[in-house]
């Protein structure tokens, strides 16, 4: 195990720890973690991750599993240390019902959030409750298909 590495086994200890079974890791890499929480768990998970010096979002967004009826959404974190050379990133992902598409915003965590849940809204069609400005940003005005990015989405002309 590289000296990187345990870094990150160590982070992803303490909020296995704090949060006891309310957490499941995915992978641990050097330079990149990957953990999954319920919907309920998120904002707590959240919270702690960025206590632990994560305190921008690089990207979010979502996967859509029609098979399973789900959508996995995801955020991606980082901690960068200037004085160690050394950046982590932390991904922090959960799934909800494609029929129900609905979860709360983490833009009071992390303002820089903010128009990537907006975009997840327009291409996927899921709603980050409390998000104040759910609105589009990239379609046309008179866009009334159903999200581009989901699965059943049909481009016109190719069925």
């Amino acid at each position: 195990m590289s000296k990187n590495t345990i870094t990150e086994t160590k982070l992803v200890k303490g909020l296995k720890t704090k949060f006891n079974k309310q957490i499941t890791e995915e992978y641990v890499e050097p330079n990149r973690i990957k953990i999954s929480t319920s919907p309920t768990n998120l904002k707590a998970v959240a919270l702690a991750i960025k206590e632990l010096g994560f305190d921008q979002i690089i990207s979010q967004g979502a996967t859509d599993y029609p098979d399973d009826n789900l959508f996995r959404v995801e955020y991606h974190a980082i901690c960068v240390s200037i004085k160690k050379f050394r950046r982590i990133m932390f991904a922090i992902m959960t799934t909800i019902p494609k029929n129900k598409p609905e979860i709360e915003t983490l833009l009071d965590i992390w303002p820089s959030v903010e128009f990537h849940e907006q975009e997840t809204f327009e291409n996927f069609g899921i709603t980050f409750l409390n998000h104040p400005r759910m609105e589009r940003l990239l379609l046309p005005e008179d866009w009334d298909d159903i999200p581009p990015l989901r699965k059943d989405f049909s481009l016109p002309g190719r069925d």
